[in-house]
């Protein structure tokens, strides 16, 4: 059992940097606890430490403000049971998640794709990825190799893009990340194009094509290959000319993309996931900028870190989508 500490016991043990670094995960530490109702009227800086902080609401309101050391809040005995565990059994991707994400709430959207690329290919160099990689049975299935990952139609300013590998509910492979990406950039150079996104098959995008998982031999290559072929920083340029329609699983890139873009409609049958921590990664398609700058540092942390799939009604909730259809 992890200890619930008062804010004031917190606030002591990460003013010294030598029991701040004890709490890291290199020290088989578990995430710290505080309860937010011991939060103080004014809380004392405090160094950030290498673990999530998870804050426990032990009382039906809160009176002050969450402080910034918090990294997620635990509503509950369960959620706080499924997010110490999601901390144990992927220590190094939580602990670089909270990292990333206190980072980019207060970067740009730009600096913020550098800083997740970078956690995003030293992570797949981790222990965690290495075995989850090892376990991995083969996905099944690969789409004919004579249809094109991505559809482009345009109609006068309209440009419709479908992500067209519905047999596999449209895993977001590296041919499916150029095919959007020429057409994105088909936008950019027409600043008249309104662009419309959407899905074939029963999903909009189940997420990263697990087939191609593990590729990247070079973290040095794989970051600069993210940074260089940007779908997320060209989705960020356009948002304003673009509409994205969900539907079915929206899993990883199946969210992480559209939440750049300033209208995102949803069937009711969507249902949205981040499992890269599962995994022992962070969300790779722009997800820790994207999705912060939609529902917030807090619950993208829980979002993440859960691996729980929530559904479109709880989506529109969030502001994660703006309707449902």
């Amino acid at each position: 059992m992890v200890d619930v500490l008062h804010f004031k016991d917190l606030v002591h043990r990460l003013k010294d940097p030598m029991v701040a670094e004890a709490h890291a995960f290199v020290s088989n530490a578990d995430p710290l606890l505080v309860d937010l109702s011991t939060v103080s009227h004014d809380p004392e800086p405090v160094i950030q430490p290498a673990c999530p902080v998870i804050g426990v609401v032990t009382s039906t309101t809160l009176d002050q403000p969450i402080p910034e050391v918090v990294d997620v809040v635990a509503h509950s005995p369960a959620e706080m049971e499924i997010l110490i565990r999601a901390c144990r059994n992927s220590p190094q991707a939580a602990t670089v998640l909270v990292q990333v994400l206190r980072h980019n709430a207060g970067s740009d959207v730009w600096q913020g794709l550098l800083t997740e690329s970078l956690a995003y290919s030293t992570l797949q160099h981790g222990s965690t990825f290495v075995n989850w990689l090892g376990a991995k049975k083969p996905a099944a299935g690969k789409a004919p190799q004579d249809e094109s990952p991505v559809l482009m139609a345009r109609v006068q300013d309209e440009l419709t893009v479908t992500l067209n590998r519905p047999a596999l509910h449209n895993a977001y492979s590296a041919a499916m990340r150029d095919g959007l990406i020429e057409a994105l950039q088909l936008a950019l150079l027409d600043q008249k194009l309104r662009v419309r996104l959407m899905g074939n098959g029963p999903s909009f995008s189940a997420g990263g094509d697990l087939n191609e998982f593990g590729e990247a031999r070079d973290a040095a290559i794989a970051h600069v290959t993210r940074t260089a072929r940007s779908a997320a920083w060209m989705m960020h340029q356009l948002k304003d000319r673009m509409t994205v329609q969900l539907h079915g699983a929206c899993i990883g890139a199946g969210i992480e993309l559209p939440a750049f873009c300033a209208r995102i409609e949803a069937r009711r049958d969507a249902l949205f996931r981040l499992p890269e921590v599962g995994f022992g990664l962070v969300p790779g398609a722009g997800g820790t900028v994207s999705v912060t700058r939609r529902i917030g540092r807090l619950k993208t942390a829980w979002f993440a870190l859960s691996d729980q799939t929530i559904d479109a009604v709880t989506a529109l909730e969030w502001g994660l989508i703006d309707s449902i259809n």
